[in-house]
């Protein structure tokens, strides 16, 4: 709390744009030069703080990470902006005006409803956590639309707000927590206000069981640049038991049609890696259908296909060779091909991709790639080109 109170004044924000980019090798020499003027904690909570922005740029946009103030597990718990604006821009497609943000943390989804249009009350119970938030509203221009309270948001009246949205804490002190009802606040409680609200929305993690998810919620995983990043419970859509994956850029969504398990068939020259999300959500079906696809094993999420089709939910490869699993004929193979640059992809096998690299030593001027996987049951290598 003293170091955010020290670079919210004049001469912190000044000292914070003097050591914006600082670089990790020159900060004790930064540190030296500005103590002959300034007070040595202020330095150091400058310099400090200008570490934690050069971490947020990859979640927020380098503008905006420049103007905030983070703390160390905000920057690692925050939602990435684009995953925020997504969301937000769901909200108001349902027609929401305002929103009781509990669990706010830093701000970073409230920032993105106030950007949206939303006023949005921000609740978090953490003094430092709530003081951050409120900077960051003011820092961005928001803090008309955007009112942080600190308070336990199991004590929060939301009733004057057209929706809920709660992002429950899934970090404790021995690192990430997997079981829902261990969540700060537990998920059946999260699941409780959501059902108090016309609309709401609960961010949880993008392991969670199928079975826990409540019937009336729509179940929404979300990836972005290729990255499972959360799943959410969508309550109020009018889409009970909907299952749906969004992949962004875009974005683009995959809503669940009810189909059966894909059918296994014999490797044919496409083979198609679905997105995460997809596979969170338990869509690789819907996939596999609109590919005219079926899976090489019944337990590994890869759809073969005869013809190439155009598919925004899974990357594209052409096969050019099916091998048992062997790492001498793999050698040979790339030599043989001339393979300098080898990526090495993976999924229902036991070895490490660095470690197969290491031993077939790839040499040459072409590309290839190769998936280590089960078909039908057995361990097999599979060599190709992304399309």
């Amino acid at each position: 709390m003293n170091d955010l109170a020290l670079l919210l004044t004049s001469e912190g924000r000044a000292l914070l744009d003097e050591v914006r980019g600082t670089a990790p090798a020159d900060e004790l020499a930064v540190a030296t030069r500005l103590r002959r003027d300034h007070p040595a904690e202020l330095v150091s909570a400058a310099l400090g703080q200008a570490r934690l922005r050069q971490r947020a740029a990859a979640k927020f946009a380098a503008t905006d990470a420049e103007r905030m103030f983070f703390t160390p597990n905000g920057v690692e718990q925050s939602t990435r902006t684009t995953v925020a604006a997504y969301r937000a821009e769901r909200f108001k497609e349902l027609g929401v005006t305002s929103v009781a943000d509990l669990c706010c943390g830093i701000g970073g989804d409230a920032i993105a409803l106030a950007r949206a249009g939303i006023r949005v009350l921000a609740v978090d119970r953490d003094p430092l956590t709530a003081a951050v938030a409120r900077a960051n509203a003011e820092a961005l221009g928001l803090d008309e639309l955007i009112e942080v309270r600190e308070a336990d948001v199991t004590e929060v009246d939301t009733a004057g707000y057209d929706a809920v949205f709660v992002d429950p804490a899934r970090r404790g002190g021995r690192g990430r927590i997997f079981d829902p009802e261990a969540y700060s606040p537990p998920l059946s409680w999260a699941v409780g206000a959501a059902r108090t609200a016309a609309r709401a929305a609960l961010k949880i993690a993008p392991g969670i069981p199928h079975e826990a998810v409540p019937a009336e919620a729509e179940a929404e995983w979300i990836s972005d640049g290729g990255d499972v990043k959360e799943a959410v419970l969508w309550f109020g859509t009018g889409a009970p038991g909907a299952v749906r994956a969004t992949l962004l850029p875009g974005p683009r969504t995959l809503l669940g049609r009810g189909l059966p398990d894909p059918r296994v068939r014999p490797v044919g020259r496409y083979l198609y890696e679905p997105d995460g999300a997809v596979i969170r959500a338990h869509l690789v079906a819907e996939v596999a259908e609109d590919l005219d696809g079926g899976l090489i094993d019944p337990t590994i999420a890869y759809v073969t296909a005869d013809e190439p089709r155009p598919t925004g939910y899974a990357s594209a490869y052409e096969i050019t060779d099916q091998l048992p699993f062997n790492v001498k004929k793999l050698k040979a193979l790339l030599r043989e091909r001339e393979v300098g640059t080898l990526t090495v992809k993976k999924r229902g096998s036991a070895v490490e991709p660095e470690e197969l690299r290491k031993k077939v030593k790839p040499q040459g001027p072409h590309c290839a790639t190769v998936f280590l996987t089960r078909v039908a049951g057995a361990p097999t290598m599979l060599v190709g080109q992304p399309l």
